[in-house]
């Protein structure tokens, strides 16, 4: 079991307009969309769409207007079979006739193994207004906000690794809920493959856990590269999104 798993619960049930114990029913579970506000705000108006899964059934958030499509496309199907592409199509045809197009799927890690973090590399921690001196620069657009602060989700720590001058990588992390600090990474091309993505990851994960925070990783169904810097700093799967976003006209 990963860490963090009964407060993932109550944070999803937040945003899915759910109950917590929503998601371990064997049935699929169908809301209306709401605007919680203690959710991670990636958008200021209620979901259209949204799909969550921790393995077993899936919980879809939405629009009443796509409830008699939704409550047949998951009906007698296995939650996290509907992220597969022969049920996402159909879903995507409904959602185009509104306007929508499915987004990518999330990809979400907690920690689950203890890992001791490795000072192989220099490194050097910047917090808060120190971030500044960072944006703009497209190196580090997973790190952390790309090109200027985000209210929504604020940039609250980064640890850099360096060889003399020269920054190998860099990972950030954003409060994007309360107490919730999603970690991203980014590492120059030539030094991957030397351990600084996993590195700087524990580092940052360590901290986070140490200030009383949450970490969380995320990353898309084939970046393995990613896959292995979250899994090799302790982090394993733990959930699944994909939602829908407005086609632009």
């Amino acid at each position: 079991m990963f860490r963090y798993q009964k407060e993932l619960f109550l944070q999803l049930a937040k945003e899915y307009n759910c109950r917590e114990d929503d998601f371990r029913r064997k049935e699929n579970v169908l809301t209306t969309a709401a605007l919680h506000p203690d959710r991670r705000k990636y958008s200021h108006e209620p979901y259209f769409f949204h799909m969550c899964t921790l393995g077993g059934n899936a919980v879809i958030t939405a629009d009443t207007c796509l409830h008699p499509f939704l409550e047949g496309f998951m009906a007698e199907r296995t939650g996290h079979w509907l992220f597969e592409l022969p049920n996402l199509l159909p879903l995507q045809k409904e959602l185009e006739a509104y306007g929508y197009s499915l987004g990518s799927s999330f990809h979400m890690f907690l920690p689950k193994i203890e890992v001791q973090p490795e000072k192989r590399f220099p490194v050097k921690w910047f917090f808060g207004e120190e971030i500044g001196r960072f944006y703009g620069d497209d190196r580090f657009g997973n790190a952390i906000s790309e090109p200027e602060p985000n209210p929504d989700r604020p940039d609250t720590a980064v640890v850099c690794a360096y060889d003399g001058e020269n920054i190998m990588g860099m990972a950030g992390c954003s409060q994007d809920a309360k107490n919730w600090y999603q970690i991203g990474i980014d590492v120059l091309p030539e030094y991957r493959s030397k351990g600084v993505g996993t590195a700087l990851v524990s580092l940052l994960r360590a901290h986070i856990e140490k200030e009383g925070g949450i970490p969380f990783y995320g990353t898309s169904l084939s970046n393995y590269h990613s896959w292995n810097i979250a899994l090799n700093a302790g982090f394993c799967p733990a959930w699944v999104e994909i939602g829908a976003k407005k086609r632009k006209e």
